[in-house]
């Protein structure tokens, strides 16, 4: 099953690990491979390295 993404300024539908899967600008997000820790309603945040809109995936 593939991973669901989830974009800047949307709500974390559980808690757990989050890391960010590509920019929306569609720029290459090699730099960043930050995890994050969400709990199940907060806002997903911009990228933290590139501070742009992001799409991010669960990680564990």
């Amino acid at each position: 099953m593939a991973n669901k993404q989830f974009k800047t300024g949307e709500k974390a539908p559980e808690s757990g690990n989050y890391k960010v899967d590509k920019l929306v600008s569609g720029n290459n997000k090699s730099s960043d491979n930050t995890e994050i820790s969400l709990n199940e309603g907060d806002q997903f945040p911009p990228s933290p390295s590139e501070n742009e809109a992001a799409y991010w995936v669960k990680s564990s």
